[in-house]
């Protein structure tokens, strides 16, 4: 068995720090043992200027991670891939959300003009958007607004960082 090649497959398919001890009962072999080999590997990926991850000890646990050189680049892909897995309707919805918020179904389709439930639950499991609650009034409907993740995922540190919308009304145009 290669240790190393286990090793790193091991962290690789965890994703987050992986304890020492947990290494050491998978692999059947005694926590010095594991912790040296790591330290090993730990010294080649830093050695290593054209990897990408590096091995990072947390207390017992160690975790492959990218480096942090290339956060801007991860950053885009992640942001692309959202992005392209929204479609136009989504996008719309997450847009009324993100700027009326917090906003019931109902008012989300009278602006839309259309039903968007499916909308709604797509935005719900991607965690872009939450329930925060119910309005005290018949049927009690349900409210959202944006979660961290759509924080996250559009690069804003604050829901107050979107862009201005510039709105025109009936009166503004013949005002002019």
């Amino acid at each position: 068995m290669n240790l190393k090649s286990v090793i790193e497959s091991l962290l690789f398919a965890w994703g987050e720090p992986l304890n020492i001890n947990e290494m050491s009962r998978i692999l059947n072999s005694k926590t010095h043992e594991i912790t040296k080999i790591i330290d090993e590997m730990i010294n080649e990926y830093h050695i290593d200027k054209n990897r990408g991850l590096i091995i990072k000890r947390f207390g017992n646990s160690y975790q492959l991670i990218t480096k942090k050189e290339n956060f801007e680049y991860i950053q885009n892909l992640l942001q692309t891939t959202v992005n392209k897995s929204l479609s136009t309707a989504a996008m719309e919805t997450l847009s009324i959300i993100a700027y009326k918020q917090p906003v019931t179904k109902v008012e989300i389709e009278l602006i839309r003009g259309v039903k968007c439930s499916q909308v709604i639950k797509g935005l719900l499991d991607k965690n872009l958007i939450k329930e925060v609650g119910r309005l005290d009034k018949p049927g009690r409907p349900t409210i959202y607004a944006t979660t961290d993740d759509f924080l996250k995922h559009f690069g804003l540190k604050s829901i107050e960082e979107l862009p201005a919308l510039k709105v025109e009304f009936e009166g503004d145009k013949e005002a002019t």
